[in-house]
């Protein structure tokens, strides 16, 4: 009796942990779309969050119509289930489990597309490609592998998804990305057409593709885990579903760090979720060895994956999915045949070849990965061939350069204000080209105070008459009134202390406005995800200040000793005469209009 009812208890638990587990998964919509909008452009976060809602609402539509059905109904000859409508016919004893579980499942595979066509596909059609995929094209093959289908009799072990979900995923959005095209300006062309360059688009929020990445991670113990029986092989799956992503982080860091010369860290991002893709499959018949070398051969392959499709392939891909989900969900497929081991808690069947089970479990591996990928391939070719015909693919040019979000949604921005970051430190490296060997503003010569801080006096014209020439004397009396407009260019981290300076000075009004800096010296360059950025425009601040009493020198000799550090770049100070000031409040004219920002 107490057996029985420990059974029983026991069951119950992993029934609740099963809907839990799904609840995990579904938290996963919200970390793909806070990585796919980090890693895009501020422009297009609304579209891409758009596409992850609809991705889940319209997949769960089509799910209850014949995706379920597909998935799960009776088996018909190995290949599909057999469509029904018990969820409307029969809902007292309808499997609510499994259908909400596998419609989170489905969700993740459609919306791994989303990433890779950002920023260039129409919204229609992209909500056309994630009914059908989700309809039509993941519950047939995932039948295969879940639902009793003829992968499945052969004893193909795919235990969270690796192959059905992240390779089905990964390969729909490299063709999907290939047909699109690249965004303008990815790559530049010679006359006679070939690709001589790769351009790097920055993410444009950092911050929250790496808050996507954690809640993947932690969704992706539910991903893994929900599956489970036993708290032996929960717990084993936790451990393994962590030790991958790690190694294959840490790998990547190194990695990119001795290549590039730094540690990258959206391709460190990316690493961890190359890591979890891979594990997917054999999270539940690994070791912690097999689990070390899996995630280590996937954080090498994801920078592999990044770098093929932009140098060879010439694939715009702005988040990586393809080297995250394809590249790695074939690696954990395959990976099952040689690091399964019946020491991992609850298999005692499957054996990899590194563990001394030669080459079986491997060949049906390969033959489902090569079975789910020709079935993925030909069907999203078909049907991205047929959205384009009908509703086309891509937006208009006008469109992608002003961004989706106004042009398809009418959102003016994504964000209600506007975040200021000063990109200077991290664009600009002191080197050959931009260091003038001194720091010290009172050590520098004249030269390297003019080269590292440019002033410029502008010259005074009434209605295209230069001062000095054509105008009369009465004009240039009027215009010479001994006040000054002195404008000054620098990088945001100085603003502390040139603000702090100039108050010491006297000068109270001060007007700061965020600019966009162009120039950037040669050699200065930085990589992104393994491609050489040319920044041209820099985020800057430009301060206004309107002086009288206060010698002109005087602004400009404070400026540049706060700016200077010896480094070409540190700013730039232009002087214009100032014709005529008014007070608005009072009515103030010139001298008087200045007395209280002086």
């Amino acid at each position: 009796m107490t057996e029985e009812l420990t059974k029983l208890l026991n069951e119950e638990v992993f029934a609740v942990w099963f809907l839990i587990g799904a609840a995990l998964v579904f938290w996963m919509q919200a970390g793909f779309a806070m990585v796919e909008t980090g890693f895009s452009r501020a422009k297009n976060a609304g579209n891409i969050l758009m596409k992850n809602l609809m991705d889940f609402c319209i997949g769960c539509v089509v799910f209850i119509v014949i995706g379920f059905g597909l998935l799960l109904g009776e088996d018909l000859f190995g290949f599909i289930g057999k469509p029904g409508f018990d969820i409307f016919t029969g809902y007292a004893e309808f499997d609510w489990s499994n259908f909400i579980f596998n419609l989170v499942f489905c969700a993740t595979t459609a919306t791994i597309v989303s990433g890779a066509m950002a920023e260039r596909t129409k919204f229609l059609s992209y909500c056309v490609y994630s009914g059908i995929i989700s309809a039509l094209i993941y519950p047939i093959e995932a039948h295969w592998i879940w639902g009793g289908g003829w992968l499945a009799q052969l004893g193909f072990h795919d235990f969270a998804g690796s192959c059905a979900i992240h390779m089905v995923g990964g390969i729909s959005a490299l063709i999907g990305a290939k047909m699109v095209g690249a965004r303008i300006g990815k790559f530049e062309k010679d006359d006679s057409g070939k690709i001589t360059k790769v351009n790097a688009f920055p993410g444009h929020n950092i911050v929250i593709g790496a808050l996507g990445v954690f809640i993947l991670w932690l969704g992706w113990y539910g991903f893994n885990g929900a599956a489970c029986t036993s708290t032996q092989q929960l717990a084993s799956v936790f451990v393994t579903t962590t030790i991958a992503p790690s190694i294959a982080t840490v790998v990547c860091m190194v990695f990119t760090w001795i290549k590039y010369g730094k540690p990258d860290v959206s391709m460190c991002l990316n690493a961890s979720l190359a890591g979890l893709v891979a594990i997917t499959a054999g999270c539940d018949v690994t070791d912690a060895l097999g689990s070390i070398i899996i995630g280590a051969v996937s954080g090498l392959l994801v920078c592999f994956g990044v770098w093929f499709l932009d140098y060879k392939l010439h694939i715009d891909d702005p988040v990586g999915a393809v080297a995250v989900h394809m590249v790695n969900g074939i690696w954990g497929t395959i990976a099952v045949g040689l690091f399964a081991t019946t020491s991992a808690p609850g298999n005692d069947s499957i054996i990899g070849l590194f563990y001394g089970g030669g080459f079986k479990q491997l060949g049906i591996q390969l033959l489902g990965f090569v079975s789910v990928a020709a079935w993925t391939s030909v069907c999203m070719i078909l049907v991205f061939l047929l959205i384009k015909a009908v509703f086309g693919l891509r937006v208009s040019e006008e469109e992608e350069i002003e961004g989706l979000d106004v042009k398809e949604h009418g959102l003016t921005s994504a964000y209600a204000g506007f975040s200021i970051v000063d990109m200077t430190g991290s664009a600009l490296l002191a080197n050959e080209n931009t260091s003038l060997g001194v720091s010290d503003y009172e050590k520098a010569s004249n030269a390297m105070i003019n080269a590292a801080v440019p002033v410029e006096i502008a010259s005074a014209y009434i209605g295209g008459a230069h001062l000095a020439e054509e105008i009369s004397h009465e004009a240039r009396a009027d215009f010479e009134t001994g006040m000054h407009k002195v404008v000054i260019i620098t990088k945001l981290s100085r603003y502390d202390k040139i603000k702090k300076a100039l108050n010491e000075l006297g000068v109270t009004g001060i007007t700061v406005t965020q600019v966009m800096g162009c120039g950037i010296q040669k050699g200065a360059g930085q990589m992104y995800r393994g491609v050489e950025m040319d920044i041209t425009l820099l985020p800057k601040i430009k301060l206004e200040v309107v002086v009288s009493n206060i010698p002109v020198d005087s602004v400009i000799e404070v400026a540049k000793k706060t700016l200077y550090t010896g480094k070409i770049g540190d700013g730039k100070i232009f002087v214009y005469p100032v014709s005529r000031v008014v007070k608005i409040r009072t009515g103030e004219e010139n001298f008087a209009a200045l007395q209280d920002v002086e």
